[in-house]
């Protein structure tokens, strides 16, 4: 491949993980800004709301291990167009579910596909243009995600709550119209097609904790695990926290969509600091502020103004992070297991993002309103933050290795 298609390659590969993970931020987002509509209709205890909530986790948890494994043996690009394929096909179910047990169950299976397409956004992204300038790339796709996030809120904002399927809809459509484009217009990973006559078994799990991978696999491990918990609390419960906080449906979707923007704002500019002099300040600010903003919104005063600032900052601190640590994730691995070490971390993350919005459920149940329950997440986010500041120490190392190309396994 000459060095002019192999820039047109890179670049067709990053619109198009882009475009996928904008789909995943509606996807993602559309049960939490559902939920008022969905409760109207179906009326779900707080616990079936939040096994509802929890289902598509769960599927991204199974398809994350699948994926990541399938994708170091038969390719990333075909893991990642059949995921699309099947996250657009089940979000387009889900309207059609006639209780809040079919609705559960559609959200589960749409999940497998999120779940499979989110590993081979990293590694498609990590492995196409300059090894340098990877961290940054991956941060800046992840910040597509939070966008999408916005559009669902802004959806659920300019329709009334029983048209709630809606949501589902969009969420469903664009990936079905992504994935023949994908089909033909993507490029398999170049990095991949040049190690497959290597010896190492592909998909191998265990090498993931070989050659001193092992303390920064678990960090990785500790610090989505956690942060995961956090934000998909926060996206599933925020609006609902917020209304039952005084804030009216119109001020809470405002607020979510501030979360989403202020989000999306802050992984691009984690982005950009990665790979520049500032990222070691970037990411001290980022981990440093967590745990303050959730104090700051517990205890702030119910004013649209201040709460909806709060919301945004929070929004800019939690997916930096998350920019952070998917920006993170394919630097231990070589492209031979990156497959199964980035899917591994990813359904890491999955098993916190399942618990986070069934711990909310069990909370509210127990009776603690939205401060105390903002409080309660307090040491979640102080232990994300210890986590992923050594997750950035271990890696500074590689990080400098990975820009000179050596771990790409070119």
């Amino acid at each position: 491949m000459t060095l002019g298609a192999s820039q047109t390659a890179a670049r067709s590969t990053f619109i198009f993980c882009v475009l996928v993970a904008l789909c995943e931020g509606i996807d993602l987002q559309a049960a939490g800004v559902a939920a008022g509509g969905i409760s109207a209709e179906f009326h779900p205890t707080t616990a079936q709301l939040g096994t509802f909530f929890s289902a598509s986790t769960f599927g991204l948890f199974i398809g994350a291990l699948i994926g990541g494994r399938l994708a170091d043996s038969i390719g990333r690009k075909a893991v990642l167009v059949t995921s699309v394929g099947l996250f657009g096909f089940f979000s387009l179910l889900t309207p059609i579910a006639w209780d809040i047990a079919s609705l559960t169950w559609a959200r589960l299976f749409t999940g497998l596909g999120i779940g499979g397409a989110l590993p081979m956004l990293l590694a498609l992204v990590s492995e196409s243009g300059s090894a340098a300038r990877a961290s940054p790339r991956v941060a800046m796709v992840y910040a597509a995600t939070p966008f999408g996030g916005a559009g669902a809120s802004l959806i659920s904002l300019l329709i009334a709550a029983p048209g709630w399927r809606l949501i589902f809809i969009v969420g469903g459509v664009l990936p079905i119209i992504l994935t023949p484009l994908m089909a033909f217009g993507l490029k398999e990973s170049a990095a991949f097609i040049n190690v497959r006559a290597e010896s190492l078994k592909r998909g191998n799990f265990a090498a993931i904790f070989a050659g001193g991978r092992a303390l920064t696999t678990i960090l990785l491990w500790l610090s989505f695990f956690a942060g995961l918990l956090l934000l998909y609390l926060l996206l599933n419960w925020l609006p609902l926290l917020l209304v039952s906080n005084g804030l009216t449906r119109t001020e809470a979707a405002g607020a979510q969509i501030g979360f989403n923007i202020g989000g999306a704002a802050a992984a691009l500019l984690i982005g950009f600091l990665l790979g520049g002099r500032l990222r070691n300040w970037g990411v001290i600010v980022t981990f440093g502020t967590l745990p303050v903003l959730l104090v700051v919104l517990a205890r702030a005063p119910h004013e649209i103004d201040i709460i909806a600032t709060v919301v945004f900052l929070l929004g800019c601190s939690v997916m930096a992070a998350q920019a952070f640590l998917y920006a993170m994730a394919p630097i231990p691995y070589p492209t031979i297991i990156r497959g199964v070490g980035v899917g591994s971390a990813v359904a890491a993350g999955r098993i916190g993002s399942f618990v986070g919005p069934k711990l909310a459920g069990i909370l509210k149940s127990a009776g603690h309103d939205p401060a105390r329950l903002l409080m309660d997440l307090v040491p979640v986010a102080i232990f994300t933050s210890i986590c992923a500041l050594l997750l950035a120490w271990e890696t500074q190392k590689k990080t400098a290795y990975h820009a000179k190309g050596e771990t790409h396994g070119r």
